[in-house]
């Protein structure tokens, strides 16, 4: 189905078609839905009353054919007490609102945005709820050759109509958040991309569509790498027939002078395990290994699009990890870019591989202000914290604390995990500086002390996103199996705290 389109106007109630309307806790209504219900001699409050809805959060009623009215349906949303409302249920009441109009298969829907008490909708609030909408929206069937009678919308896209005083303040917005929503998206059809389209060097020509929005891509291929010396990075695919990316993006929306900040990812385009192969159940998910890489390439779109004003580094390591007769094996000792040697213990430890070189050449080449890594890395992070919040890991507590107060306002949630040098030891290598597991225990931690070694003074944040990046829990904003996660959390850090 087509991505939502959406539309704002002046609080201008239709005569016909599908009309959305807003109850509040106890069923309380805003102005148009009042005028409605007096226009028709009560059918609204027939309706809910006798269908007993009060008014409860995202709780939906359908009214067919409404007495004394010409509309088609009215579709009334539970707001519950908007008081309470955080900024990330705006988009989940949006994500609600699109996904009963899409399994109702209504092609067009006017929502009316008024309060009960008369206040008026914040221009914010109603580009949060379109964001919303549009995230809901989202579906990946671009290899289906038949689509079925029952799917939402019968495959069609919904244009919504966002009906509210300020229209106009709400529409500009809008234009911010669109530009989001398009990197969500990006980074979502990445993730879902089957692994036999999405090579390494196809990813590499994907990231390249950011030219289009000003955005420098520099392309690093296998020899460039070997001549900087990235073994750690290089090892990891030297199983694969497909050659491994570096891929650099730069965006320079802020002064000359002014240092960047950067993200890396992960970018594994499919990941058998290597030599320490995984078992085969489950093991199609692993295209979703690079979900980290598709969030730094999906935030590099969105803050572009936004035209943010600040510099950003965006670089992603993307690799296959394979068991050919080339493959690594477990024994292996690799030197790393920064001249520090690894064990190779297990090579389905392979991630952390590819993030070592990749962050201290980020770390070397442009001194950036900060650094900050995403990776689906450990299983361990999820026996920790399930589906519902990230791992984080930082050397800064100023990053963490911007980094907790943008995923509570996002929805997309962290969770600071610790750091500690009685972790490093078991990563200590009899045979090489270190090893690229600690084994059983604490292995999300391990991982992060692992990284850690690369960074250097540099402050630095790791989020372990393998709960959340891929195979992603079912929200009011996205039924997708992978969610987008990450995009929306790092351009909320990047504009509270790094625009001027």
């Amino acid at each position: 189905m087509p991505l939502a389109t959406i539309a704002f106007q002046k609080p201008v109630r239709p005569e016909t078609g599908t009309l959305v309307l807003l109850a509040e806790d106890g069923g309380a209504l805003g102005a148009a839905a009042k005028a409605l219900d007096e226009a028709t001699g009560g059918t609204l409050a027939r309706a809910l009353s006798a269908s007993a809805f009060k008014g409860k959060q995202f709780a939906t009623l359908e009214i067919l054919a409404p007495a004394g009215s010409a509309l088609d349906r009215i579709l009334v949303v539970g707001l519950g007490k908007p008081a309470e409302m955080k900024e990330n249920d705006w988009s989940r009441l949006g994500g609600t609102v699109l996904g009963k109009l899409a399994d109702l298969k209504v092609e067009e829907a006017v929502l009316m945005l008024d309060r009960a008490d008369g206040g008026a909708f914040e221009p914010a609030v109603a580009a949060e709820v379109a964001l919303g909408a549009v995230l809901r929206s989202y579906r990946f069937d671009r290899y289906k050759t038949k689509k079925k009678d029952d799917e939402a919308n019968g495959g069609k896209s919904v244009r919504l109509t966002l009906a509210l005083e300020g229209h106009a303040a709400a529409k500009k917005a809008w234009s911010r958040l669109q530009g989001v929503a398009e990197g969500v998206v990006v980074a979502r059809d990445l993730v879902i991309e089957p692994p036999n389209v999405l090579s390494p060097e196809e990813f590499a020509r994907r990231a390249r569509e950011l030219e289009k929005l000003g955005v420098e891509v520099e392309v690093l291929n296998e020899k460039e790498m070997k001549k900087l010396g990235m073994g750690a990075f290089l090892g990891v695919g030297q199983g694969s027939s497909r050659p491994p990316r570096l891929v650099v993006m730069r965006w320079n929306g802020g002064k000359d002078k002014d240092k960047p900040v950067a993200f890396i990812g992960k970018g594994v385009v499919f990941d058998t395990g290597g030599i320490s192969i995984k078992p085969a159940q489950g093991m199609e998910d692993m295209k979703g290994d690079m979900a980290g890489a598709a969030c730094v390439t999906g935030l590099m779109h969105a803050l572009a699009a936004r035209k943010a004003k600040v510099n950003v580094i965006g670089a992603i390591g993307v690799v296959e990890n394979m068991p050919d007769g080339n493959a690594q094996r477990p024994g292996d000792i690799v030197k790393s870019m920064s001249g520090q040697t690894i064990e190779i213990i297990n090579t389905d430890a392979e991630g952390r591989l590819v993030l070592a070189d990749v962050l201290w050449y980020v770390k070397e080449t442009y001194q950036p202000r900060f650094m900050l890594d995403l990776a689906t890395l450990t299983g361990a992070i999820m026996v920790a914290l399930g589906k519902v919040y990230a791992g984080m890991f930082s050397t800064s507590d100023d990053l963490a604390a911007q980094l907790s107060a943008a995923g509570d306002a996002t929805g997309e949630r962290v969770w600071r995990m610790p750091l500690a040098a009685d972790y490093d030891k078991m990563i200590d290598s009899q045979f090489a500086d270190m090893k690229n597991t600690g084994g059983r225990f604490g292995g999300s931690i391990t991982a992060a002390q692992f990284l850690k070694r690369f960074v250097g003074d540099t402050p630095w944040v790791h989020l372990d996103i393998a709960g959340t990046g891929m195979d992603s829990t079912h929200t009011e904003t996205s039924k997708a199996w992978a969610s987008g996660w990450g995009v929306r959390l790092l351009d909320r850090l990047v504009a509270e705290n790094y625009e001027k």
